[in-house]
């Protein structure tokens, strides 16, 4: 645990010039306002840092949005993408006045679902281990206007490729679904992807392995070690900001969309995870898979209320060009080992019951990942409280089943509007310990009920296609 006394001394030893205070708003964009480095004491740890609520997405009206960014001394580091040396700090929010936890915060809200799990006594640790994957394309356009919209990514590694001049043209290039994982010259961004492991490495979020994933035009995925929710959900932005500004770095840009491609597979972040208690793992057991009864019941949590937590996990209407049969997208909600065609999935590559865990695999990295986290942990809490039962394992390729068989399969959601329609009817389980409130529900759910009918007033270039000779 880092102090703020230990911050100022890491300031002092990069020479740091100025301080950046981050802090994530409430759909998982990371915000940010800059002071001197004179600014940085140990008393801003105490008393934070003001600034005005009411220009970020879904926080506070202009007539009460005074608050404060708390900066956390753990989150610290020099951030290499600043011309001057700057030292990063990331916050959670709070009140003015009464210091209290801002309800809309993210990051607060993930450390009070840490605190609940504690106050039940059940486990005192969970760790979440997200595999985020992401295009890196060359060149993206789009635009929308009331008599017109197109959008166009390019690429130097898809088939489809029409956008740079190459002079000459060699080939090499990575048809649909074939990207898992080709060497190079076919695989053109390792040293990219490997720039971005060193430099999060440098930062301090520890990296396990990196690769082309299976679709085209630079699809990839960077896996970092697994850490406690807070801590993980801070990586993620951490994540985030190093590939992007990596990729910007070389004239490149990445997106985490679900579903930039049209016949091709999406981008997913499937989610590992496992409770534990007195540093003793929870999840290893003697039944399915090596799982303990705990493991299985939180399994029955996370299925119970999967088509409500779409709505946290899979928050754009985009997700759910990614959830659809025949890419490799989970959207059967049954559980098996191994078998990556079910929502959730045992791995099964270690006997060490340290590494038993359960792999969620319908979230996407559109999700804001502290909201992600908390709502998933809540889920299978409410599965362990309430000893939910999973049903039997489905250890068949669930997308070869026959019609009658997969008729008795549930899916996730199938639209953002569903899924909202979900959280609506099953929402308890979230309000539970204060970690999720009313307010924040609400608020939510209006917002993205806003972005569902954006989408839905306008029309779609494809169905000029379909219906202009009508």
């Amino acid at each position: 645990m880092s102090t703020p006394k230990q911050v100022i001394e890491m300031a002092g030893k990069a020479g740091a010039k100025m301080m950046d205070i981050k802090f994530v708003d409430t759909f998982g964009t990371w915000q940010h306002f800059s002071c001197p480095i004179g600014e940085l004491n140990e008393e801003i740890f105490r008393e934070g840092l003001g600034f005005d609520g009411s220009s970020i997405r879904g926080w506070k009206s202009i007539e009460a949005s005074d608050m404060l960014a708390m900066p956390d001394p753990d989150t610290a580091f020099i951030d290499p993408f600043c011309a001057a040396p700057t030292l990063s700090l990331t916050c959670t929010i709070a009140e003015t006045g009464t210091h209290a936890a801002y309800t809309r915060d993210p990051r607060g809200l993930a450390q009070k679902a840490e605190k609940y799990l504690a106050s039940t006594g059940l486990a005192d640790t969970a760790v979440f281990g997200p595999e985020a994957e992401f295009f890196i394309f060359d060149d993206v356009r789009f635009d929308h206007k009331s008599n017109g919209t197109f959008y166009a990514v390019e690429s130097g590694e898809a088939v489809w490729n029409t956008g740079r001049e190459e002079l000459p043209n060699l080939g090499y290039k990575i048809r649909h679904k074939e990207g898992y994982f080709p060497v190079a010259p076919a695989d053109t961004q390792q040293d990219i992807r490997t720039e971005m492991c060193l430099v999060m490495e440098a930062l301090g979020v520890k990296i396990e392995r990196q690769h082309h994933e299976v679709a085209t035009a630079g699809q990839a995925e960077i896996d970092y070690r697994f850490d406690t929710l807070v801590r993980a959900a801070d990586a993620m932005m951490v994540y985030k900001y190093v590939i992007k500004n990596v990729a910007r770095k070389h004239g490149k840009t990445v997106t985490f969309m679900p579903k930039p491609l049209f016949g091709d597979n999406g981008s997913g972040m499937h989610t590992h995870q496992s409770l534990w208690k007195k540093n003793k793992p929870l999840f290893a057991g003697t039944q399915y898979a090596g799982l303990s009864p705990m493991a299985l019941h939180y399994i029955g949590g996370l299925l119970k209320h999967a088509r409500a937590l779409c709505a946290l996990c899979n928050p754009t209407t985009n997700s759910y060009k990614r959830l659809v049969p025949g890419y490799e997208a989970p959207v059967n909600l049954a559980y098996s080992s191994r078998n990556r065609s079910a929502a959730i999935r045992i791995p099964t590559y270690s006997e060490n019951p340290k590494s038993k865990r359960i792999e969620y695999r319908p979230p996407d990295p559109a999700a804001n990942p502290y909201l992600a986290f908390a709502a998933m942990l809540m889920a299978g809490l409410d599965g362990v409280q309430n000893k939910i039962d999973p049903g039997e394992p489905l250890d068949k390729n669930i997308y070869e089943l026959p019609p009658e068989e997969l008729k008795k399969v549930p899916n996730v959601a199938g639209s953002l509007s569903e899924a909202l329609d979900c959280l609506e009817k099953d929402h308890e389980f979230l309000l539970k310990g204060d970690v999720f409130t009313r307010d924040f529900l609400d608020m939510w759910i209006s917002t993205k009920r806003k972005e569902h009918d954006a989408l839905r007033l306008r029309p779609h270039p494809y169905e000029f296609f379909l219906y202009y000779d009508v």
